[in-house]
């Protein structure tokens, strides 16, 4: 059992954005999702301002860094909560930090440096907030190293629909009988049920409520995507920085870059392995058509077909051990290969730029059409497979896309077996065949034991739902509709987010 109790500091409203004062800003995330309206914006600086948004919101969406790629941070006339002011940090301490939900990944980073320290998992956009990092079990490159947020959660501060607050220690609160037993302030006892049903056997998966033999009530809520309570705080792991080498690593073949992604993960390879990026050539042809190659001073011969970006650890003396045994391992690699030792920021920023670049290339092209038909927006796959299933998934990705005539991008974090696929749409009727084709590329991901959403979540993307609903069937979303229940029994927090109410 653990026992909830009272908000710290006074139950009061926050201070409040309405009307179009300052409000269009938040009508939007990553998602390019239209129709975004709110009658508020509520930004708390404290436990008690969240719960007075909690009680008196007839219903709330909680947002962050509104980077979410689902759709889950658009407000569909809900009251909005900012996390954004909720951003005390405190210094790391025994392999740990306490961060409120509103401290970016970027600040995080940036404070733990200089310890040197860091915190592992941080997704590809180190601007996403801690509270959204928690709320989605974001992940990124680094997971076949380090592996997800959840791994990295050692406690929540999480205020509950009713408004009491739950300080949940990982170790502390385990499913016993199949439920948890949470005390309320006023009210009595609520049993929560601990789902049965169990993810697929992959690195990581953002794909609905987590279940697992001994389910811990810590993972339970990492992952619901603020669905069963606001999350204000979380303690993280942290790890010691070691330095790095980053490789650019231009390839004439899908197929060899496969090969050589392989080995690499391989421990024949000798190499303390922490990632591997990997760009198709139309993400390549991207970067050229926006100038990016040429801002960055970085080039790769016509004929590459995909491109690897790794990083490597080594030790603080044993750099030179590293980069020998990298010349072995690459061999003849040809033309273009960059190698970043870890005193060379600059180069290694310029090849991190060049793989962001690419999402922000789509997006743009995305929002360029948009201008022109307003229902167009992003449609995106995140699935994950079993790395020896990926040479398969990646045929069944392009073959999807392209039997439907559509532009589209395959890049990601290959080293786990998770690629995104991403059309490129100029029409609405682009954005249609593009949800067809992530529908089948989810559907054929979860009969090759993958899943279809690895680190972006569900959020309110339809495709995503039905895929959900495919992974755990009709009794698993039942199984996840009681335990929203059970925390959220009027689903005031986050409504349509993950499921709609039966």
């Amino acid at each position: 059992m653990i026992r909830a109790r009272a908000p710290r500091g006074e139950v009061r409203r926050p201070a409040t954005l309405a009307g179009t004062d300052g409000v269009a800003s938040y009508l939007k995330d990553a998602a390019r999702t239209p129709g975004g309206h709110t009658p508020a914006v509520l930004l708390p600086t404290s436990e008690g301002e969240v719960a007075w948004a909690i009680r008196e919101a007839p219903a709330l969406l909680v947002v962050g860094a509104q980077s979410s790629l689902t759709g889950g941070a658009t407000p569909l006339g809900e009251w909005l909560l900012s996390s954004a002011r909720l951003d005390r940090l405190d210094a790391a301490a025994d392999a740990r930090v306490r961060a409120e939900a509103g401290v970016s990944l970027r600040t995080l980073n940036q404070k733990l440096a200089a310890g040197g320290s860091f915190f592992p998992p941080t997704p590809t956009y180190d601007g996403a907030f801690v509270g959204g990092v928690a709320a989605t079990n974001a992940a990124g490159a680094a997971t076949f190293k380090y592996g997800t947020t959840r791994d990295w959660v050692q406690a929540l501060t999480v205020v509950l629909a009713n408004g009491d607050v739950l300080d949940v220690e990982r170790g502390a609160c385990i499913a016993s009988g199949g439920s948890f037993t949470v005390e309320l302030v006023v009210g009595g006892r609520r049993q929560v049920p601990a789902p049965r049903y169990r993810p697929p056997s992959v690195p990581k998966c953002s794909a609905g409520y987590h279940a697992a033999p001994a389910l811990d009530l810590v993972d339970l809520f990492v992952g619901s995507e603020g669905t069963l309570g606001v999350v204000t705080e979380a303690t993280l792991r942290v790890a010691a920085r070691r330095p790095r080498m980053l490789v650019w690593l231009p390839l004439p073949s899908e197929e060899r870059a496969l090969q050589m992604c392989a080995w690499l993960r391989s421990a024949d390879a000798g190499l303390a392995l922490v990632s591997i990026e990997s760009l198709d050539r139309r993400s390549l042809e991207l970067l050229r058509e926006d100038g990016a190659d040429r801002a960055q001073g970085v080039s790769w011969p016509a004929a590459t077909e995909s491109v690897l970006l790794f990083a490597i650890e080594v030790e603080a003396d044993g750099e030179d051990r590293a980069s020998e045994t990298l010349s072995r391992t690459l061999g003849d690699a040809g033309d273009g290969l960059l190698v970043a030792t870890s005193g060379d920021t600059r180069r290694a920023t310029a090849l991190e730029a060049l793989r962001e670049a690419v999402p922000h290339a789509v997006n743009r092209r995305i929002e360029e059409a948009q201008r022109k038909d307003p229902r167009i927006h992003k449609v995106a796959g995140d699935p994950i497979v079993p790395f020896e299933r990926l040479a398969e998934a990646i045929a069944l990705y392009r073959r999807e896309l392209s039997i439907r005539g559509l532009d589209h991008a395959i890049w990601g974090h290959v080293s786990d077996g998770n690629l995104h696929p991403n059309a490129i749409p100029r029409s609405y009727a682009d954005v249609v065949a593009a949800q067809e084709a992530i529908q089948a590329i989810g559907e054929a991901v979860i009969a090759m034991g993958g899943s279809p959403m690895s680190e972006h979540g569900v959020g309110r993307n339809p495709v995503k739902q039905a895929l959900l609903s495919k992974l755990y069937g009709a009794a698993g979303i039942a199984e996840m509709r009681a335990v929203k229940t059970a925390l959220d029994p009027e689903w005031r927090l986050a409504p349509g987010v993950l499921f709609a109410r039966a």
